[in-house]
């Protein structure tokens, strides 16, 4: 059987449940999050159990190694966790420059930042959870120890990586990784178990010690130990200095509903932008081709901006506020025409991933994501550990004059953002979709069609979707409606239709209905995504 092929389209429906709900990429880490509140656990702790099973059932696309970031509805109020390391204290453009590299590079050591992952763990079950870390974290040790099959799009991406690393990774510090993803000389397939022993003792570690461990203890030392011989930056001083950061979410009105997003340095504000642009262009209409390029070209302008000035917040040479007001949307908005735009950077004013969500019946909610950044991050894998390094240091500049330039003890530009809907001061729901820069597009595409054509959110998740690319290229999905793509080219788009539907995100969505508790969710089609309700 060929579990990739599927002839026919399907066609998924809406979730419901009353106690709880967890929507992810994964069935396995889905049930992780309700079984932890079926135990006495709320939305926090079953979106940290489901987080930390991640780990283990997808690390083609997020590990312990990684990022995190969150947004959090307790108690009618909003909050904002930034999870996401900083650069080594001894890096700096100079030192990498002197190892040959003229940008930064891909994989290796010298992209690796300080992960966030396991502190944003400990700081939610701290802050919001009613279980211990201990407790929480069970499944995902079970998972690690006693093994699961792989699913159908998690085989994929795990052969493709395989398949690209066997050629590429073939120096010392890349044997770890093989030796975890790879134990029998190849990639397990779709379907064939797979454990992690290291993984499990790792989570056990980060479990007894809320995270402790792994920034000052036995895990920050094998770090440490292995970096220090393959020559690479961060160091168990850094790690021992790390805090996850409390933020003020930032937030944009869209046509009666505010949209909430992780401030800088995430990319978020990509989203708000492009739909303060977009809000200024009229009324949209229904799989209208003028609709779709003014959406495409929003985009596009609020990109180009996000990619030139978000970093930092220190760093940014215009101010959030600004990026966000009415005057910044209507300007870039009337640079708008009828046909397709190469853009270029706004001109200063004088004077820049694995998702879930989980909801309670007390009225938690919580929008979370955490990642690697690409597939399996920079490649190295801690021996023993079951730790694969992030590889977010990539995004830095290697140019002086640039706001994102690489400084030690600075962080990024960030891919991974978690979004959140409220209207009229209530909680609508967390809402989400992983995949690298297609992120803050895929954000604009659920809330347009959430708000603007009433979608469920099944059908919201599962509409056609486009990305912009680069310049006038703008990717599209096969099932993309032809005729809107051909209007689309007619208007100067340099239209390309895609194999499948990979390179598009993921998304979950779960929204509570204010009045009864209901909560309905909708999962990724895309991937092997599942929603599990009690």
């Amino acid at each position: 059987m060929d579990y990739l092929q599927h002839p026919f389209d399907a066609k998924r429906h809406t979730a419901f449940s009353k106690k709880g709900m967890v929507a992810t990429s994964q069935p396995l880490a889905a049930q992780a999050g309700i079984e932890v509140m079926r135990n006495g656990g709320n939305a926090i702790d079953a979106a940290i159990a489901t987080a930390a099973a991640l780990t283990v059932v997808e690390p083609t696309s997020n590990g312990i190694g990684g990022d995190a970031f969150a947004l959090v509805w307790v108690k009618d109020k909003l909050h904002g966790l930034n999870s996401s390391g900083p650069a080594p204290k001894n890096i700096s453009v100079e030192a990498v420059k002197a190892m040959g590299h003229d940008k930064m590079p891909v994989h290796g050591v010298v992209p690796v930042t300080v992960p966030g992952v396991p502190a944003a763990w400990a700081e939610l079950s701290k802050k919001f959870g009613k279980l211990p870390l201990s407790e929480t974290l069970k499944p995902a040790i079970r998972y690690a120890e006693e093994g699961y099959p792989l699913t159908p799009i998690l085989g994929k991406y795990w052969k493709l990586a395989y398949d690209k690393f066997k050629t590429s990774f073939t120096t010392e510090e890349y044997q770890s990784w093989f030796d975890t993803f790879a134990p029998n000389g190849k990639a397990p397939e779709i379907g064939e178990m797979w454990s992690s022993p290291g993984h499990a003792s790792t989570l056990k570690a980060i479990a007894e010690t809320e995270g402790r461990s792994f920034y000052k203890g036995e895990l920050a030392d094998k770090i440490d130990a292995f970096m220090k011989q393959h020559n690479g930056f961060l160091a168990k001083e850094d790690l021992a200095a790390f805090k996850p950061e409390w933020v003020d979410p930032v937030s944009t009105n869209y046509r009666g509903y505010d949209v909430w997003e992780i401030p800088p340095n995430g990319q978020g504000m990509v989203a708000l932008m492009a739909l303060n642009i977009f809000k200024n262009l009229g009324e949209p209409k229904w799989q209208s081709a003028e609709t779709y390029h003014e959406q495409i070209e929003a985009m596009k302008l609020a990109f180009t901006d996000g990619k030139e000035f978000i970093t930092e917040p220190e760093a940014m040479p215009v101010s959030v506020e600004h990026l966000l007001s009415d005057d910044y949307a209507k300007q870039r908005a009337g640079t708008i025409g009828s046909a397709a735009s190469d853009p270029v950077p706004y001109e200063l004013p004088k004077g820049g991933t694995v998702y879930l969500a989980a909801a309670d019946e007390e009225g938690n909610m919580i929008s979370y994501i955490q990642s690697n950044y690409m597939g399996f991050g920079s490649g190295i894998v801690i021996p023993g550990t079951g730790i694969g390094l992030q590889n977010r240091g990539a995004d830095f500049s290697l140019e002086a004059q640039h706001p994102n330039v690489l400084k030690g003890g600075k962080r990024t530009y960030h891919t991974i953002i978690p979004g959140f809907l409220t209207k009229e001061g209530k909680a609508v729901g967390p809402f989400g979709v992983m995949g690298g820069y297609m992120q803050p597009q895929g954000h604009f595409q659920v809330v347009t069609n959430t708000v603007d054509y009433l979608l469920n959110p099944q059908a919201a998740l599962d509409m056609p979707r486009w990305q912009w690319m680069e310049g006038k290229t703008i990717l599209v999905e096969p099932n993309f409606p032809n005729y809107l793509a051909q209007a689309l080219a007619r208007k100067g788009h340099a239209i390309q239709v895609a194999t499948d539907g990979g390179a598009f995100g993921r998304g979950q969505i779960i929204w509570r209905n204010p009045e009864t508790g209901v909560l309905a969710g909708g999962t990724e089609s895309r991937t092997d995504g599942s929603v599990a309700a009690w």
